[in-house]
């Protein structure tokens, strides 16, 4: 079947009047950027248009409440930004959008609320400043030219801060109230065992630190495990 088709297809199953359904469909197709490809065969479209025209037809009934489960997974940074645009737009017309995200980027920047969910059990749910204001300060992270020596500065560091500091590969994060301060004395720290790291930076703490806060990992390390992957699931 072609994109127009498909939509006409889902217009009669939803039992829509024959002189609306065309309508409907094209203006849907435009709308997704898909009126060049109407009439070419889905088989032939690129995995983003399969995934436009998967959200169009999803609108042909013009729902309140749309559902989209992992809408951007497989998809490149281009196609991600788009389909990101477009349920921005369904928002600000008016429809609620249930989105399942194993991206806390994309919950980040989509969800006006979100439920974290681990393990088939709902862990948080609140907005998303206030899911990063737990943690609360700031997140110092420390880049090094190996993971040797990263282990040597989180052995070094972890003496005096304890919980506060995370190893992860060739980069050591520390969660501090002190900012600056902390910072200063991190460096002196590892310059007094001739450690010195290759990047520094010092952010506002993210959802994935949220995550790892919450459940003790990374949301990312989760993907190789079917049954415990993590959802964020936001109401946009």
């Amino acid at each position: 079947l072609t994109g127009h088709e498909n939509l006409r297809l889902i217009g009669k199953l939803a039992h829509l009047p024959r002189s609306v359904i065309d309508g409907r469909a094209n203006d849907l197709l435009g709308r997704f950027n898909l009126a060049d490809a109407a009439d070419r065969p889905v088989r032939t479209y690129s995995g983003g248009m399969r995934r436009r025209l998967d959200l169009a037809a999803a609108l042909v009934h013009n729902p309140h409440v749309l559902f989209l489960d992992e809408p951007t997974t497989g998809l490149d940074l281009q196609g991600r930004s788009d389909l990101w645009d477009m349920i921005r737009e369904l928002v600000a017309d008016g429809t609620t959008v249930l989105l399942t995200t194993q991206y806390l980027e994309e919950a980040d920047r989509l969800a006006h609320r979100i439920a974290v969910v681990d393990e088939g059990r709902v862990i948080a749910n609140d907005f998303p400043a206030a899911l990063k204001a737990r943690l609360g300060g700031t997140v110092i992270e420390l880049g090094f030219q190996d993971e040797a020596d990263a282990i040597r500065a989180y052995e070094r560091l972890s003496g005096a801060y304890g919980d506060a500091i995370e190893r992860e590969g060739a980069s050591v994060r520390q969660k501090s109230h002190q900012g600056a301060r902390a910072l200063m004395e991190a460096l002196r720290s590892l310059d007094a065992a001739a450690l010195e790291p290759t990047t520094v930076a010092v952010r506002e703490p993210s959802l994935d630190d949220v995550f790892l806060d919450l459940t003790g990992r990374r949301a990312e390390a989760q993907t190789e495990t079917p049954k415990s992957q993590p959802e964020g699931v936001g109401v946009v």
